[in-house]
């Protein structure tokens, strides 16, 4: 592996913008989906074979439905069509994967606990179109387990990248969708959906937070009602703002809201899914929950490919673990980027090169740290290996 150790101009960038999609978006529906499958294809692979086997289900694609919404009820008069689509092993030694269970049962149980007025029975009709993948793909998966005591190799060519600290911003943004996705939805404010999308835009030091939220017609009495609810996010948003002690904040909810005309984001399931928006895997959140062009970004779709030899995956999750790595063991360090580049067919823990470009604090130069910068980049690629059963169980988010 070849590392490279740069400096990293630390600079107060006069806007800034960031976006977070949340979990009812069509997007980050599909980007759970597709995660949900490949972790219950490998705890199947593992159950029944002792191994996780090749697969990348990294293609989903969300069709809206069409809805009547109305205050006190609507209905939906079509229902969303999800198409869950890649590769995945269907068969061994006469065995037989039973994918469409995986597929379609493993897909309603996500819907059933993440939308609550969602019917994940009546008004989503889901799709197995995963097929078994390439026989050369398949062939340099299986070469992995024997190469090197048990080291995958790549099954790609590809990058990744990541960064560290998070701006002010981005960690606002980010506990807004958090905050508000993450109360009892049973008892608190029933009427929030979950498709919430947080826009925030810092000119300086002012900022500017549009919040859109689907809110749920059966849950509101009338117009008034709607106001409260939007007021009360409102609310919540800027007592979260004010713990960052931006000069000015500026927040609008549900900005193209016309009440006066009666138009208003109503929906019944409370997502933009039953009729006004579609989705796909990849056009959301990066891996660390965010969309931010203003930072170092890739573009690949992580959720759905497999943990154990995909770069797209592996490399965007590990480059954000070791900026932060840096940040946290180097005091002398106050910004960190990582970017980790693969060639397909070698070792995941030998990429082709490792670039780590470092801001220090007060102009420290370079020099000092790039040892103990290196030994922290071979310490993490070492350690590929050890973050497969983390993706499996579910608690690295990838969206």
């Amino acid at each position: 592996m070849k590392l490279v150790v740069s400096p990293l101009r630390d600079e107060d960038l006069p806007v800034e913008m960031v976006e977070r999609k949340g979990l009812g978006h069509p997007d980050s529906i599909c980007d759970a989906l597709a995660e949900t499958l490949s972790r219950n294809l490998c705890r199947h692979y593992l159950e029944h074979f002792g191994t996780i086997l090749h697969h990348n289900v990294d293609k989903a694609l969300l069709c809206g439905g069409r809805a009547a919404p109305a205050f006190g009820g609507g209905e939906v008069l079509a229902p969303m069509d999800l198409y869950l689509s890649g590769r995945a092993v269907a068969e061994v030694g006469g065995a037989t994967v039973p994918l469409d269970d995986i597929v379609i049962e493993g897909s309603r149980t996500w819907l059933r606990a993440n939308l609550h007025a969602l019917d994940a029975e009546r008004q989503v009709r889901l799709h197995n179109v995963v097929r078994p993948g390439s026989r050369a793909l398949g062939e340099l998966f299986a070469r992995g387990t024997a190469h090197r005591r048990g080291v995958p190799l790549a099954n790609d060519t590809s990058f990744g990248v990541g960064y560290a600290p998070m701006t002010a911003l981005e960690q606002l943004v980010l506990e807004i969708e958090q905050r508000i996705n993450g109360r009892p939805r049973a008892t608190r404010h029933p009427a929030w959906g979950e498709d919430i999308k947080v826009m925030g835009v810092r000119h300086g030091r002012a900022v500017h937070l549009t919040i859109a939220c689907a809110l749920i017609g059966r849950h509101l009495a009338d117009l008034d009602a709607y106001r409260a609810e939007t007021d009360a996010i409102r609310q919540a948003v800027a007592e979260l703002a004010s713990d960052y002690n931006f000069e000015q904040c500026r927040i609008a909810v549900n900005a193209a809201d016309d009440p006066a005309s009666g138009s208003v984001y109503l929906t019944v399931t409370g997502t933009s899914a039953e009729s006004g928006d579609d989705g796909e895997v990849g056009r959301g959140n990066r891996v660390n929950g965010l969309i931010t062009p203003c930072r170092p970004m890739s573009l690949e779709a992580a959720a759905g490919k497999n943990p154990v030899s995909h770069v797209g995956k592996i490399y965007n999750v590990l480059a954000r673990h070791i900026a932060e790595t840096i940040v946290a063991e180097m005091p002398e360090v106050a910004e960190a980027h990582c970017y980790l580049v693969s060639r397909i067919g070698s070792p995941v823990t030998e990429p082709a090169i490792a670039h780590v470009r470092l801001a220090t604090h007060d102009g420290m130069p370079l020099e000092p740290l790039q040892r103990r910068a290196g030994e922290i980049v071979g310490s993490e690629l070492l350690g590929i290996p050890s973050w497969i059963d983390r993706f499996v169980a579910g608690t690295i988010d990838v969206f």
